[in-house]
């Protein structure tokens, strides 16, 4: 009679197939997606493994731009999953932003604010994710030091909508000298549009006026990136 090893248990699977026993021994990098996804998942159901589950989750990922997906998942979308309940849910959702966390952890280390891409790359991993415009403001004191980051606005970022005062008044509040404009493309393309140009220069000219300096706006995409300041000095 032959085994049908999709119906056994975990417990009751060839080490080889253990996802456990196979990251102890041959270490991380040896298990699949689908077998990282189970050992975080933890325990299946009664007639359902923990790396069926991750499989019905990844195509989950699938429908919404493969394994980056994970990251757009909600709490309702997984638990839609036959056999992944709230806990369940909860610790994929952890585990997913505990990735984005890492990746800007990591990107920090690297954070020169005179070169675009390294602030691009710290901003990357969190902001590509965003299903809506999100407008970050970065302030800088007279050394170039990041003071802080905040969230302005979320929704569409044009100039009708995003108000000069507001973001000056945050940047003269922590005594800001320059400050950089962050804000995402949910479409994944960094293209600059005519309403992207139209703010750079409203918010370039108002800092003039009042001695802080917008040293560049980045548009962040997926994986891509755009600098307000090279795309106005280039056209």
């Amino acid at each position: 009679m032959i085994m049908n090893i999709s119906k056994l248990p975990i417990k009751n699977l060839p080490e080889s197939e253990r996802p456990y026993e196979k990251c102890q021994k041959l270490g991380v990098k040896a298990l699949s997606d689908a077998e990282l996804l189970a050992v975080i998942i933890k325990t299946g159901t009664k007639n359902i493994r923990s790396t069926e589950l991750a499989l019905h989750i990844l195509n989950l990922c699938a429908q919404k731009g493969g394994l980056s997906g994970l990251c757009h998942l909600t709490l309702s979308d997984l638990q839609k999953v036959k056999g992944i309940g709230k806990v369940k849910a909860i610790q994929v959702l952890c585990a997913a932003e505990l990735s984005i966390r890492i990746s800007a952890s990591a990107a920090a280390g690297k954070l020169n604010f005179n070169r675009p891409d390294t602030i691009a790359a710290y901003y990357m991993e969190e902001m590509r994710h965003y299903t809506q415009e999100h407008l970050m403001l970065m302030m800088f004191d007279t050394k170039n030091r990041l003071i802080k980051d905040c969230l302005m606005f979320k929704g569409t970022v044009n100039a009708a909508m995003i108000n000069p005062r507001e973001i000056f008044i945050e940047a003269l509040k922590h005594d800001a000298v320059s400050i950089v404009l962050v804000h995402n493309h949910p479409s994944g393309d960094p293209a600059p549009s005519t309403e992207d140009i139209k703010v750079t220069r409203t918010m370039a000219h108002a800092g003039r006026l009042i001695g802080i300096q917008l040293l560049d706006h980045l548009i962040i995409g997926d994986h891509r990136y755009e600098s307000l300041a090279r795309y106005l000095a280039e056209n």
